[in-house]
């Protein structure tokens, strides 16, 4: 029986093109029945928080302060031209108005078709935050031994 092939994505960053990207490889990736295993680090970590606005989330004052800043996947800054925040609500307006998915269908699309989300530990230790901050589809918290170790025997990539 042959195996099935295997896209692991390294997801660091927190700007919502990049995310855009991460959602429609993992998302094409499983639709076509690839096994999909996308690992959050630093920013990337806030395509997961549970709590999508601005949240004094995490322990300690930095950790506190760091997260209400990054907010969540609803406050996501356009890595170029982000116009005090009114870029990804201009982007989404026209991805909408041109019939393509947007990230929150990008998103939901992920999590319906079965993609594998993974918190990097370490990451979350920097940042105060504790698997709880996260949406329940996150199916582990590994560390980057373990993240290879997944990911070994298919494509790797890093957004």
């Amino acid at each position: 029986m042959a195996e099935k092939n295997k896209l692991s994505i390294i997801c660091m960053s927190g700007d919502f093109d990049k995310a855009i990207a991460v959602f429609t490889l993992a998302s094409g990736a499983a639709a076509v029945n690839y096994e999909v295993n996308v690992f959050f680090t630093f920013w990337g970590l806030n395509n997961l928080k549970k709590k999508t606005g601005r949240r004094f989330i995490g322990k300690g004052f930095l950790a506190r302060f760091f997260n209400f800043l990054l907010g969540g996947r609803d406050n996501l800054p356009l890595s170029r031209l982000n116009f005090a925040g009114a870029s990804p609500l201009l982007m989404t307006g026209m991805m909408k108005s041109r019939n393509v998915a947007t990230l929150a269908e990008l998103f939901q699309a992920s999590i319906a078709l079965g993609v594998n989300f993974y918190a990097c530990e370490m990451a979350m230790h920097v940042l105060g935050l504790t698997k709880d901050d996260f949406i329940p589809e996150v199916k582990g918290v590994l560390g980057v031994a373990s993240f290879l170790d997944l990911s070994k025997g298919g494509q790797t990539l890093f957004i």
